[in-house]
Formats: structure tokens, sequence, C-alpha cells
């Protein structure tokens, strides 16, 4: 049988973005978080287990969005992402980071042991399954366990509450 072009695109996209020692729940999650647009782009889906123990990791790109975000729409957004990684598969916790890059000069290392950042968080959540989402919701809006950076809410997000 042969898989369409976008199947095949589709596939290459599950596959490039995701990563962790359990693919397999990273790619379940990835195929029900890229089978829709998403507001922002999520740029890494990744899975670790240790044991039994399995957690999620998700990249959010905190620019370039695909409709004008504000803090509402970027929560709905992270909430539903998080109902989908908890639907697709049996990880019991999920940290959401959205990310800004950082410039850096030519040269210099980006990657190995000696690496420096090339984007920082403006953004972290941590749900477990256990939590419902209306009160992932309530933490996220009354900045409880949770980080935003003032930057971003002030100069990335749209300020008007839909």
């Amino acid at each position: 049988m042969v898989m369409s072009f976008l199947a095949i695109a589709f596939s290459s996209l599950v596959m490039a973005r995701t990563c962790g020692n359990d693919l397999d729940s990273a790619r379940a999650i990835a195929q029900q978080v890229y089978a829709h647009l998403q507001p922002a782009q999520v740029l890494k889906i990744t899975v670790d287990r240790v044991g039994e123990h399995r957690i999620a990791g998700m990249f959010v790109s905190g620019v370039k969005f695909h409709v004008p975000l504000t803090r509402r729409a970027l929560t709905d957004e992270v909430v539903g992402l998080v109902q989908a990684t908890f639907a697709a598969s049996t990880v019991e916790e999920v940290d959401v980071r959205v990310v800004v890059p950082l410039t850096v000069g030519r040269g210099t290392v980006v990657s190995g042991d000696n690496a420096l950042p090339v984007f920082r968080e403006v953004f972290t959540v941590t749900s477990l399954r256990r939590e419902a989402l209306p009160a992932l919701r309530q933490r996220i809006d009354t900045n409880r366990g949770i980080f935003w950076d003032d930057w971003f809410l002030h100069q990335q997000l749209l300020t008007a509450t839909p």
C-alpha cells in the first residue's frame, strides 16, 4: 500500500519532533497533538520512563504564533495540550515549557558538553494526571505553581482578554 504524501509528511513530523527513552508514548502523543493546528507551534514532545513511571515534556514556541495570542488563549492551548497528552498516553505527569530563542553570536557552541543555551523559558507548568483540568486552569490563572516571564506577558502576548 502506497502512503500518500501528506501521510508521509505527517509521519516524518511526528518522528522528527519526538524524543526520550519512551518513543512509542512520545509518538502517540505527537500524533494526537499534531493532528490539529495549534495556535503556538509545538516544537518537541518527549517522554522519559524510569521503571513504570513516565513523564512527558512539551516545548512550545513563544514566537511566531499561528494566530495572535492573549494570555487566555495560551492558557487554553496549554490546558488542551495537557488534556491531549493524558488522553493519548499513560504518562503520569506532563511538563509544558514555552520557550523563545536567544540570540547567540557566530561560532558559539550550541550543542555538546560546552553548549550555551539557545532558548529561554518564558512559561512553565507541570500537571499530574490526578489534577483536574479546571484546577490546572485555575492554577495558571492565579499564578500558583507556574512561571510567567514578565517580558513575555507584556511584550509577546496580546493584552486584550477575549
